[in-house]
């Protein structure tokens, strides 16, 4: 254990029976709440939080064994990039060179290709109460260009914030888009679905997408829409009745207030627990489980269903290369990028 007798980050070694596999896990406590980290894909493996009543439990949806995080489809928890959501065709241009990714989402490229950072084992550094992971991603990785430099930086605040810090250095033009891909339900899974939890989203417009859930490049006001969320929606079944996806996989575009206010706040009456989302990123990607069908089975063999959990991705706009109208997702050599979320827990 490291830290004094409020912070504190435990560590556990593990072997896969890859010999070559030497996967570590992270406890990070601010005495109230915690949350551990593997450096395999980076991966945010559970949050442990109390209700109203001083109930902790996890609410973030995770798996028992390695194994399953290597065949997840899902990216429980995971760092995802090189480039977070899709982009149409896996194509995009700088500077007149046109670059061809890896495709995995049917004709599309999504969150960083076949084997992007969820698939890959992070090298941990500890210093102070925080926990840095970094990764080297080669020139060409999955077809990016440029070998980039990765640091995430996880910590916990006295104010119940799990801080994530992303950093990202490159020797060549490329493009970059870094967000944490955990999935939550605040009656800590005591309930199969999302059903009966508020959201709000601080987001006036969202980005308009085609059938295939490529943004078409407009971008449109939430108001008098089924994205409205700004003053409070309660999740239900009407989840279902939304277009081409039954459910929200949508990215928002959030509001400048950003920086010092929440951009979401997502309550469960039930249990009191309230989290609110604070980003310095530009877009909210919201996706309610759509996909999960009932054979996706987690920690202490309780099964995912359909609205299981909800993903609050902060990020950039998805094919924002492709979209001269979006926030610019270019990094230079002489840049750093640098991006940070915060999850704050409370209860009411």
């Amino acid at each position: 254990m490291i830290g004094n007798n409020k912070f504190s980050i435990e560590i556990k070694k593990i072997h896969t029976r890859d010999e070559n596999d030497e996967l570590s896990f992270f406890q990070i406590s601010n005495g109230i709440i915690s949350f551990v980290v593997c450096n395999y894909g980076c991966t945010i493996v559970s949050i442990i939080a109390p209700d109203r009543n001083g109930l902790a439990e996890n609410v973030v949806a995770n798996f028992d064994t390695i194994d399953e995080y290597k065949n997840d489809k899902s990216y429980l928890g995971a760092t995802v990039g090189r480039f977070a959501n899709r982009i149409a065709m896996g194509v995009f241009t700088i500077d007149d060179q046109i670059y061809q990714l890896s495709n995995n989402d049917g004709l599309n490229h999504l969150h960083g290709g076949i084997h992007g950072f969820d698939k890959k084992i992070w090298c941990p550094e500890i210093i102070d109460d925080a926990l840095f992971m970094h990764y080297f991603s080669k020139d060409g990785e999955e077809g990016y260009p440029g070998n980039l430099s990765v640091t995430v930086k996880f910590s916990v605040t006295t104010d119940n914030k799990i801080v994530i810090d992303y950093t990202a250095t490159t020797d060549k033009p490329t493009i970059i888009n870094l967000t944490n891909h955990s999935y939550f339900n605040l009656s800590g899974f005591n309930n199969k679905n999302i059903y009966g939890h508020f959201l709000t989203i601080h987001a006036d417009n969202y980005t308009v997408n085609n059938e295939y859930n490529i943004p078409t490049g407009e971008i449109a006001p939430v108001a008098e829409s089924v994205y409205d969320c700004r003053n409070g929606k309660v999740l239900n079944e009407e989840l279902n009745a939304i277009r081409y996806t039954e459910g929200y996989d949508n990215n928002f575009v959030l509001n400048e207030s950003r920086g010092t206010n929440p951009a979401a706040e997502l309550y469960e009456p039930a249990s009191g627990r309230l989290l609110k989302v604070f980003t310095t990123a530009p877009g909210l990607q919201v996706y309610t489980a759509n996909h999960w069908d009932g054979t996706l089975k987690g920690s202490q063999q309780k099964i995912y269903y359909k609205h299981g959990a909800i993903a609050l991705e902060t990020q950039s706009f998805p094919d924002a290369p492709n979209h001269p109208n979006f926030p610019n997702t270019i990094l230079m050599p002489s840049e750093t990028f640098h991006s940070t979320t915060s999850y704050q827990f409370l209860t009411k």
